[in-house]
C-alpha cells in the first residue's frame, strides 16, 4: 500500500506539473491571478515530519482525536499525512486547518454546500476547470481538495496580514462577520490545539 501511495503521489505531482505549465501560457480573465499563482506553485513536494518519532506522535494524538469523525483507519491516517504534508508546506498550523475541515465538512470528503462547494475543506468546483482539471469531483480526491483548501487559506491569510478573524473570514465568504471564524477557533482551541 505504501509503493501505491508513492506512485499516486509522484503520478499526481507529475500530472499538477504538466497542467500547471499548460496554465501558464493560457492565462484567463475573471480569476484573481496572485491566488492561481500560489495554487499553480503548489506542485512541489517536500517532506513535513522533522522525523519519523515526531511523525508517530503526531499522527497517533490527531489519529485518536479523528477517530470518531473517520472510523476507518488507512482514510484517517490518509487525510492526516496529507494535512500535515500540506500545511506544512504552506506554513500553516495543520491543526489549524483540520479545525477548518472540522467546520466546513466534518471531514465527510463527499460533502456539498449549499453555494456548491466541494469536499474536506469545501473548495469551490470552478477552481478545477481554471486550474485544468477534469472535473468537479476531482475535489472529492482529499490530496487534491487539501492542497487546494490550504494554499486558499494561506492566500486569504497571508491578505489580511495574518489576522486570523478576516483570513477565515475570506476563506468562508462571510468576511466582516465573526461567527464561522468563531467556529474554527474553537475546534482548534478545545479539539485540535496541542498543549
Amino acid at each position: 500500500m505504501k509503493s501505491f501511495s508513492a506512485g499516486f503521489l509522484t503520478l499526481s505531482l507529475l500530472c499538477s506539473w504538466v497542467w500547471a505549465q499548460d496554465l501558464r501560457s493560457h492565462a484567463k480573465s475573471g480569476v484573481d491571478e496572485g491566488l492561481r499563482e500560489v495554487l499553480l506553485d503548489a506542485v512541489a513536494d517536500a517532506g513535513s515530519f522533522d522525523d519519523r518519532f515526531s511523525a508517530e506522535v503526531w499522527l497517533s494524538d490527531m489519529s485518536q482525536r479523528l477517530a470518531s469523525q473517520v472510523p476507518d483507519i488507512d482514510e484517517r491516517l490518509h487525510i492526516l499525512r496529507t494535512v500535515h504534508h500540506e500545511a506544512t508546506r504552506t506554513d500553516i498550523a495543520p491543526e489549524l486547518v483540520l479545525a477548518v475541515i472540522e467546520v466546513e465538512s466534518n471531514f465527510d470528503r463527499y460533502a456539498i454546500s449549499s453555494s456548491s462547494a466541494l469536499g474536506l475543506m469545501q473548495v469551490m468546483p470552478f477552481w478545477v476547470e481554471e486550474l485544468g482539471g477534469e472535473s468537479k469531483s476531482d475535489l472529492f480526491d482529499a490530496q487534491y481538495n487539501i492542497l487546494l483548501g490550504t494554499r486558499i487559506l494561506k492566500y486569504y491569510l497571508d491578505m489580511e496580514g495574518g489576522d486570523m478573524i478576516r483570513g477565515l473570514g475570506r476563506y468562508n465568504g462571510s468576511l466582516g462577520r465573526r461567527g464561522y471564524a468563531d467556529r474554527v477557533i474553537d475546534a482548534l482551541r478545545n479539539k485540535w490545539y496541542r498543549g
